[in-house]
């Protein structure tokens, strides 16, 4: 079972490049925003209590999000693997993951990280929110506020990863289908070395 953990700041990419990674390796795709967002416009009491948090540019809390998510993984009991795109965001979401995981049979593969600057970022996002009307992407301080937090408690994550050897860094700045192509060398080397 291929199980990838697509990592990177707001604005990096992840939701493109996981819907093309979807169909070359025939994946499910667990995005928690997407999951965040589902709930929050179905307002179920974990979605209405996840906007909370998401309207201030916060984390939501690690249980909430945990629930969310093994509700979703549930829900593909036949699938050839996932792709966890936003997800694990703490130390304490990746041991829960991985917990979880282990009681399947299976294990994270590979997280794959991209790297994209501030600027670019910020850039990124402010056009997206233009573009999908997205509240949390046209306010500039709030995108600043989500990196921010990203770098001081999502990015510890790597190192819980990178410990276990399943760490790789790419460079998610380029054409879709340059950064496609990066990622694609790194998990096919990744699974031959299995």
């Amino acid at each position: 079972m291929l199980n990838i953990v697509l990592f990177g700041p707001p604005g990096a990419g992840k939701g493109t490049q996981a819907e093309k990674l979807i169909t070359k390796y025939n994946l499910a795709h667990l995005s928690t925003g997407d999951i965040f967002r589902t709930n929050i416009k179905g307002e179920t009491k974990l979605g209405v209590l996840a906007k909370s948090y998401m309207d201030e540019g916060d984390l939501v809390p690690d249980e909430v999000t945990i629930k969310m998510l093994e509700a979703e993984v549930n829900k593909n009991p036949e699938s050839t693997g996932f792709i966890f795109d936003g997800f694990p965001r703490t130390t304490t979401q990746a041991e829960a993951l991985a917990d979880f995981l282990k009681g399947k049979g299976t294990e994270i593969t590979i997280m794959l990280a991209l790297e994209v600057v501030e600027e670019e970022l910020i850039k990124r996002l402010l056009s997206r929110g233009r573009d999908s009307g997205r509240a949390d992407d046209q306010d500039e301080n709030i995108i600043t506020n989500r990196i921010k937090v990203y770098n001081e408690q999502t990015a510890v994550v790597a190192d819980f990863y990178n410990a276990q050897n399943k760490f790789q860094k790419v460079d998610g700045v380029g054409s879709i289908d340059e950064i496609f192509d990066r990622l694609c060398s790194v998990i096919d080397t990744q699974q031959v070395s299995l």
